[in-house]
């Protein structure tokens, strides 16, 4: 083996590596917002004593960038690129296409750099041959060089029905091999969205998008944005304990600053959905039927819930089957509690606000 094959195979091993520790310690270590939530503790929906509707004729289906959902939920993206990412994107992609649900895969350029690591983003597709699912890029990939033909063979890779670009200047500050490279990524999303031939869903991972930044990702043309809001998990934690088990001091230091950095979920919701016409994902903290309701009822044409779905995908596709059909069930109730037969409805229906929630919306973020 040449010098360049053995570096490139350390390379690739550190890459599995990486996507492992993610996934650990998602699981085993407390990664939670601390002392912020994601304030959808601020919005109360108003119980109806009189629905006038049947539970069982409630319809919570949904059309979502050109597909039908059988509700407005989707598996956020996760993870790719490693053993236990492939039995956790077959059972996500298991469970959502018999459900008529979605998903979206975790950063794929580990795939562009191994063709061997290609399987465990695409399992996602055999897995789910009728489902929407989204193919995903990293924002610094795109600013340093990230070619269409990159971008087309990550669609092709999945036959993804979208192509979501995640945008982590915060995680990437943080992570020990982090590149806080973002000088020209608002212009690569641009190419990508003339190019690509499928929708582009720019997305945070945790941290949230303000009004202002979906406004300059609106004039850039893309379909959806999902805002990934703080309250959930905080990918500062994350490589805040990858940091500390390296090391790497300055970096841990930082990710324990940042641990609870960003815009809460539902504050970055209101704010993106008052600056943009386009259809707007809730995420970043969501855990129940309620939230989804609530994320409805602010704006959001759509849902995803990531770190929840973890454990039960290490399990089985029926552990993640159950865990969706939970959160179903609970959305439907609180439609009943509400007097609303469909989404449409849940749209339209009343809350009340209160602080600090109300305050953040008043910033004009």
């Amino acid at each position: 083996m040449h010098d360049s094959d053995s570096a490139k195979e350390e390379k690739i091993k550190d890459i599995m590596q990486r996507k492992e520790d993610h996934i650990n310690i998602c699981i085993d270590k407390p990664v939670q917002a601390k002392k912020i939530s994601t304030l959808f503790e601020c919005v109360h929906l108003i119980n109806n004593s009189l629905p006038e509707i049947n539970f069982d004729d409630i319809d919570t289906s949904v059309n979502f960038l050109g597909h039908k959902f059988s509700a407005p939920l989707m598996v956020g993206a996760m993870t790719g690129g490693a053993d236990l990412a492939y039995k956790i994107n077959e059972n996500i992609g298991t469970a959502v296409e018999e459900l008529n649900l979605g998903m979206a895969v975790g950063s794929q350029r580990a795939a562009l750099y191994d063709k061997r690591l290609e399987e465990t983003y695409s399992i996602a597709r055999k897995s789910a041959p009728s489902a929407f699912i989204g193919a995903n890029i990293g924002g610094a990939q795109i600013s340093k060089g990230f070619s269409i033909d990159d971008a087309r063979e990550l669609v092709r890779m999945l036959e993804a029905d979208a192509l979501y670009t995640h945008l982590n200047p915060a995680q990437e500050l943080v992570q020990p091999e982090g590149e806080p490279h973002y000088s020209s990524v608002l212009g690569g999303i641009k190419e990508l969205v003339d190019k690509v031939g499928v929708p582009v869903v720019p997305k945070e991972v945790g941290f949230g998008i303000s009004g202002d930044v979906a406004s300059n990702l609106e004039k850039a043309n893309v379909s959806a944005i999902e805002v990934a809001g703080m309250g959930g998990t905080s990918y500062s934690a994350v490589e805040y304990y990858r940091a500390k088990q390296m090391n790497m001091q300055r970096k841990e230091l930082l990710g324990s600053l940042l641990w609870d950095w960003g815009i809460p979920t539902a504050a970055s919701l209101c704010s993106v959905v008052n600056k943009v016409k386009m259809p707007v994902v809730s995420s970043g903290g969501l855990r129940t039927g309620l939230d989804i309701a609530k994320s409805i009822a602010l704006g959001a044409s759509m849902t995803a819930m990531a770190w929840p779905a973890l454990r039960p995908a290490t399990e089985s596709s029926d552990a993640v089957k159950k865990f969706l059909e939970q959160r179903i069930y609970e959305l439907k109730s609180i439609m009943f509690l509400l007097g609303v037969k469909d989404i449409e409805g849940l749209k339209k229906a009343k809350y009340v606000m209160t602080e600090p929630l109300q305050s953040w919306i008043n910033a004009d973020i």
